[in-house]
């Protein structure tokens, strides 16, 4: 008659302890599934229901508690930052007129350095500011040039534009060997007649500005041009420099540029900088 084998010590513990592992996988699965069903009867109702709504609208917030000392009134760092640009900026090459919108230049970008860098034309701040005044468009090359004007301070509520995101512009540039952003500025040609065309990205738009004015379409009455990047910013640039076609001009030479300088130039048309 056979025996059967005696626990061992190894057998005994291997259970023990694959039974405090099930405890466990189970006592955690039923504390976040308790915790699941806490968010969903506390959340939902709070958010959807109309006394919900109320509840949440007018919870009681806490004071937000840096986790250093730091300078956070709007007012005071606006203040402050200019006051920091005037003091580290040397101004002495730039005339007057042109020297507030070469603060907020390096206000967007935080370089001083950049100002023997920054070229533009005698003209351009009387002109880019009598096209606000007088309600013409702006036309920007991409989003962020667009989303970085302040339209609150525009003027006259000017129109501001930008094509980048038409339907079919991205096969029109294939099929024609160019960029999306040449071909966006194209379109609104028409619409930049008289008014401000702002680059801050695609060289290759403002190549196309250039070209279409020399082809004989109706020019901007300012362009501020600050392509950004390694291929073609800097050529593009000292192209609209050494343009004879009249129209005024600020850029900034070299591979430097960007969205938030160009969309700080209209800003800086608009009106005065720490108003």
């Amino acid at each position: 008659m056979s025996k059967g084998l005696a626990p061992t010590k190894t057998m005994r513990t291997t259970t023990i302890t694959g039974i405090i592992t099930v405890i466990r996988t189970t006592t955690h699965t039923v504390i976040t599934m308790i915790t699941i069903i806490t968010m969903v009867i506390t959340l939902i109702p709070m958010r959807i229901t109309p006394w919900g709504r109320s509840a949440w609208k007018n919870r009681t917030l806490k004071p937000i508690r840096p986790m250093t000392a730091y300078l956070r009134n709007p007012q005071e760092i606006y203040r402050k930052s200019f006051a920091i640009v005037r003091e580290e900026t040397d101004l002495s090459r730039v005339s007057t007129e042109i020297s507030e919108i070469v603060i907020r230049l390096v206000h967007a970008c935080g370089m001083p350095e950049i100002v023997p860098d920054i070229a533009y034309s005698d003209d351009m701040v009387s002109a880019g500011r009598k096209a606000l005044a007088d309600g013409k468009s702006i036309v920007t090359d991409v989003r962020m040039v667009e989303a970085g004007i302040m339209r609150r301070r525009l003027p006259a509520s000017n129109p501001v534009l930008c094509a980048i995101g038409d339907d079919g512009l991205a096969e029109e540039a294939k099929s024609r060997d160019t960029t999306r952003s040449a071909i966006a500025i194209e379109k609104l040609s028409d619409a930049w007649a008289g008014g401000i065309v702002a680059i801050g990205s695609a060289p290759t738009a403002l190549f196309r500005v250039l070209e279409m004015i020399d082809e004989g379409a109706p020019p901007p009455a300012v362009i501020l041009g600050f392509p950004v990047g390694f291929v073609g910013a800097a050529e593009s640039k000292q192209a609209l420099i050494e343009a004879e076609n009249g129209v005024p001009f600020v850029t900034l030479r070299g591979r430097r540029g960007g969205s938030a300088l160009a969309a700080a130039a209209v800003n800086a048309l608009a009106g005065p900088l720490e108003g």
